[in-house]
């Protein structure tokens, strides 16, 4: 690739993730509910045709932010992690998550109770695939192996794990999200005991090894 096409990559890059800063940065001043994008436009110096072209609506932008945290929590664990029990990879891939978006807790907050507004219906069934994505994301990057039926069971118990927690951080105005944190931690104890009673000692390949 020439090196002016390089730059014609990146910036085009950059102005999709500058749309997304500059609404965050907007709605932290007047809501997600309140933001337009041309305002967002405005802002940037750019005009309403050039946003579409990266985002074809306010939940397109939306979207982009929750995809900032799906890539933040897919980083490589660092070597003590990877070599830790699932629960612990789990723990630590949920929180890269949820603190990749700490810095604008409320508008995410925000986001989430705008997707969930009665009146979208069309934002309900991809939330629900998102969230079945995020869960396929995160098995694979705690490299959890269960087979079936235990990988379905695995699959249900992370779902309803995430969603708790999320509803606790939405919430959250401890220091370094210390009450998510707890919580976390101990709804993962308990399903770590349910494990054990329901499937034995059983433990997965990789941790056997």
């Amino acid at each position: 690739m020439t090196e002016p096409k390089r730059k014609a990559k990146k910036n085009v890059h950059n102005l999709s993730e500058r749309i997304v800063d500059a609404a965050i940065d907007l709605a932290e001043d007047v809501g997600w509910d309140n933001v337009r994008l041309y305002d967002v436009a405005e802002a940037l110096g750019v005009t309403l045709v050039d946003v579409a072209e990266h985002h074809r609506d306010l939940d397109a932008v939306a979207n982009a932010w929750f995809g900032r945290a799906r890539a933040a929590m897919l980083a490589p664990l660092d070597a003590e992690t990877a070599l830790a029990p699932g629960s612990e990879r789990v723990q630590t891939l949920m929180l890269r998550w949820f603190d990749a978006l700490a810095p604008h807790r409320k508008v995410t907050a925000q986001m989430l109770g705008e997707k969930m507004w009665p009146f979208h219906p069309h934002h309900w069934v991809p939330m629900i695939f998102e969230l079945s994505r995020t869960i396929l994301w995160l098995r694979d990057a705690a490299a959890l192996d269960a087979v079936p039926p235990r990988r379905q069971i695995e699959e249900v118990v992370l779902s309803g794990l995430f969603l708790a927690t999320l509803a606790v951080w939405t919430r959250d105005e401890t220091i370094g999200q210390e009450r998510t944190r707890r919580f976390l931690r101990r709804r993962l104890n308990t399903a770590d005991r349910i494990k054990v009673r329901v499937f034995g000692g059983h433990r997965s390949q990789r941790e056997a090894d």
